[in-house]
C-alpha cells in the first residue's frame, strides 16, 4: 500500500467517524426533545385533558396535543385560556417550524404551500399573546390544520374571538379543539395531510361556581349563521371522533353536561 492510498483510507475513516458521531448526537438530541414533550409542564392542566386515540400526547408550555400520524396533524389541541392570558400585544409573526417533540415526525409546513389552504392554528396565536415565547410556540406544525381561508378568517375566527370574550367574562375557560379526522377527506402535500370536513371546539368553565360546558361543530366552510346555531352536545362530538372529553370529571357531572346541547348560561 503506497502513502497516497493509506492517507486516502485514513481520510475516509475520519469523515465516516465524524458523520457517525454527529448523527449519533442528532438522534440523541431528538430523543431528548421527544422525552421532554412527553412530560407535563407547569401550566398543563392534566385534569381536563381528553383521551388520546393515537397514544401520542405532546405537552408544550402553552398547550398539549394528541398527534395523529396518519392525518399529519393533531386530533386535538387543549389549553387553558386564563383571563390573565388575554393581551393586545402584537408580536412579529415567526416562521412555522416542524414540531420535533412529535416522535413519529410532524408534518412539514411546505405541505401547505400552494395548496389553496391556510395553515390554520388550532391554539390561536391570539390566545397566547402574554409572552413572545408563548406566541411563537403556536407556530409549530403540530398546531395547524388545513383550513379554507374564508372559513379561517370568517366564522372560525368569530368563534375564537368569542372564546376570548368568555375567558374574560368567566375568569378563564379550558379549550379543546381540532378537526374531525374521520370519513372521506381530501389530502394535501407530499405527506398527505388530511383536510377535515368539520372542525370542533369544546369548552368547560369551572371557575364561576357551577361547572358548565359548551361544544361547537362546524362544517369546513364559511357561514353567516350565528354561533349558537353550531352548538351541539359534547356526546355528539365524542361519537364522531372517538375522543373522551373530560374523563376525570365525576361521572354524574360529566354525563349530565356532555349530554346537553343547551347554551344557557353562556352569554352570546
Amino acid at each position: 500500500m503506497n502513502k497516497r492510498t493509506f492517507y486516502s483510507i485514513v481520510a475516509i475513516v475520519i469523515v465516516l467517524g465524524v458523520y457517525t458521531y454527529e448523527n449519533f448526537l442528532g438522534e440523541e438530541e431528538k430523543a431528548e426533545i421527544v422525552s421532554e414533550g412527553q412530560a407535563s409542564k407547569n401550566d398543563t392542566n392534566k385534569y381536563f385533558l381528553p383521551s388520546s386515540t393515537t397514544g401520542q400526547i405532546v405537552h408544550h408550555e402553552g398547550y398539549s396535543l394528541s398527534y395523529s400520524e396518519p392525518d399529519e396533524q393533531a386530533e386535538w389541541v387543549a389549553y387553558e385560556l386564563k383571563k390573565s392570558h388575554l393581551s393586545s400585544t402584537n408580536y412579529k409573526r415567526p416562521y412555522f417550524e416542524i414540531d420535533k417533540a412529535v416522535k413519529t415526525g410532524a408534518a412539514n409546513w411546505r405541505n401547505y404551500k400552494k395548496s389553496g389552504y391556510d395553515r390554520g392554528h388550532l391554539c390561536p396565536a391570539g390566545d397566547r399573546r402574554y409572552s413572545q415565547f408563548a406566541h411563537d410556540e403556536t407556530f409549530l406544525t403540530s398546531n395547524i390544520s388545513p383550513q379554507e381561508h374564508e372559513f379561517n378568517s370568517g366564522i372560525w375566527n368569530t368563534l375564537e374571538q368569542k372564546v376570548r370574550y368568555w375567558a374574560s367574562k368567566y375568569d378563564g375557560v379550558f379549550v379543546v379543539t381540532g378537526g374531525v379526522l374521520k370519513g372521506n377527506m381530501k389530502t394535501i402535500g407530499d405527506e398527505d395531510v388530511s383536510v377535515p370536513n368539520q372542525f370542533y371546539k369544546v369548552l368547560i368553565d369551572n371557575n364561576t361556581g357551577k361547572t358548565k360546558m359548551i361544544a361547537f361543530l362546524m362544517p369546513h366552510k364559511n357561514s353567516d349563521k350565528p354561533l349558537y346555531e353550531f352548538v351541539v352536545s359534547v356526546d355528539s362530538i365524542e361519537k364522531l371522533t372517538g375522543i373522551d372529553f373530560f374523563p376525570e370529571l365525576e361521572d354524574s357531572i360529566e354525563n349530565k353536561l356532555e349530554a346537553s346541547s343547551s347554551y344557557k348560561g353562556w352569554g352570546f
